[in-house]
């Protein structure tokens, strides 16, 4: 029997993914540049569903027409020899879908190349690490719908179920769904900085031990704020280091790393002019989090304010964080959410927002409670131009407001840094600001380079002779 499906790259995730699709009973092909990953895959008694192969060739062969070969190996030039090896042994017809995290601009270029050649090329987001790889991924193909739908049976039956509707939909042409999955992991670093800056203010500012934290996130995530980060959150505060039995939280060095998706996120927003300041500022705090030998060397030097005992009511400052916390989510997703429609705009893409809300509701690492609300807000003003102005939101935002503000104001008063949960705010009250400041700039840039301005009562451009 010839298999439906091969996988080549066999590290946690291509693993995982390969045992996925087997036990969802597809005959799955599995191959590794070196043995040694394919032998160690092997000794796992599940993996006795794969079928694997030490030669490319052999590999190919395998595999029914039109041939299906997914690719989960290191994003970058690897993917491009691994594709490079894969045409001379490929037909017209074929298929080279790519599962890992590469950049949406590099899944276009290679899309044109493999359509010279006949072959259909899909670049698949996947979230939701090596448990959710193994038992349901959030799953963001693009690419040509055609090509999509001959491999659509399969992606639907391995992707995460919510109320028997699978977390994989069709995204959109050629790079789409690497993009979604790129925008989606800049949402995660801002969601992920805003709960570091709420676990600072309930232990610097309010005092509290770590256990009681991790009961107050253990507590909110029952609610509005459920969702995947608040739960691990939970979690990761209860576990003691085995050596010195202190909470594992304050033996972990704070030093953050990050792989290149968030950057792509930034980078990508600010060559398109689209505001994603909270996103940004979450790559920033994983950027200085990195000096921590400077970072140690200016504490000793640095003044900070003064620091006035100040006993915070524990039960309505633990509530102003919760507020604080879910507004502060609220711009950090309207932030990633407006990406995508404004680049969807750019490259006419179509991307259907409420869709990809939906597929964000399980399997990933974004998913949370709410999803189901933005999904709603986008299915009924599929124009919206941006989530705070929805009317489950706008009315959030005011109701929770104050408590942002007070967070922020307290915070920052005591010298704590929240550069997302103050940026939140910031992106908010411009947003809300229908006559900003930015005529002062203009009028600025009219004096010193002659670069014109509008008036508010008269159509086109005017200089001044300043």
């Amino acid at each position: 029997m010839l298999n439906t499906i091969g996988v080549i790259g066999l590290g946690v995730m291509g693993s995982n993914i390969a045992l996925n699709m087997a036990n969802k009973g597809e005959q799955v092909a599995v191959y590794n540049y070196t043995q040694d990953l394919t032998d160690k895959l092997l000794q796992k008694e599940e993996a006795q569903k794969l079928n694997p192969y030490y030669k490319i060739e052999e590999f190919i062969q395998s595999l029914e027409k039109p041939r299906k070969v997914f690719l989960m190996v290191t994003a970058g030039n690897a993917i491009d020899s691994v594709i490079q090896s894969l045409i001379p042994l490929l037909k017209k017809g074929d298929i080279i879908m790519d599962g890992g995290n590469s950049h949406y601009k590099d899944t276009e270029r290679r899309y044109d190349e493999l359509k010279a050649f006949g072959i259909g090329y899909l670049g698949i987001g996947i979230s939701g690490g090596e448990v959710g790889a193994l038992t349901g991924p959030s799953i963001m193909p693009g690419g040509d719908l055609e090509v999509y739908e001959k491999v659509a049976p399969i992606f639907t039956k391995i992707a995460a179920q919510v109320d028997g509707t699978p977390c994989c939909t069709y995204i959109g042409p050629k790079g789409a769904g690497h993009f979604v999955k790129m925008v989606h992991n800049g949402i995660e670093y801002a969601d992920m900085q805003l709960i570091a800056e709420a676990y600072t203010f309930l232990r610097k500012n309010v005092g509290l031990a770590v256990e009681e934290i991790a009961d107050i996130f253990e507590t909110w995530n029952q609610g509005e704020l459920k969702s995947y980060l608040i739960e691990i959150t939970a979690e990761i505060l209860r576990k003691k280091d085995d050596l010195t039995g202190l909470p594992l939280i304050d033996i972990i060095l704070d030093k953050a790393n990050q792989k290149g998706t968030g950057k792509w996120t930034s980078i990508q927003s600010i060559d398109n002019s689209i505001p994603t300041s909270i996103i940004t500022e979450a790559l920033f705090a994983r950027y200085i989090s990195s000096l921590k030998e400077e970072r140690v060397r200016a504490e000793a030097i640095l003044a900070g304010p003064e620091q006035n005992e100040q006993n915070l009511d524990k039960d309505v400052w633990v509530e102003y964080v919760r507020q604080a916390l879910y507004m502060g989510k609220i711009c950090a997703y309207a932030q990633g959410f407006t990406q995508y429609k404004m680049t969807s705009e750019l490259y006419s893409w179509n991307l259907q927002l409420h869709d990809i809300a939906l597929i964000f509701r399980s399997g990933c690492i974004i998913r949370a409670e709410f999803l189901n609300v933005i999904s709603d807000a986008y299915q009924k003003q599929s124009a919206l131009d941006n989530l705070l102005i929805a009317p489950y939101f706008a009315e959030k935002t005011k109701a929770y407001q104050n408590s942002l503000r007070k967070i922020v104001c307290e915070g920052i008063q005591a010298g704590n840094a929240f550069p997302c949960l103050s940026t939140s705010l910031t992106y908010f009250d411009s947003y809300r600001t229908g006559s900003s400041n930015a005529n002062l700039l203009q009028a600025q840039r009219d004096y010193f380079g002659a670069h014109t301005y509008q008036r508010i009562d008269s159509e086109g451009t005017f200089h001044t002779n300043w």
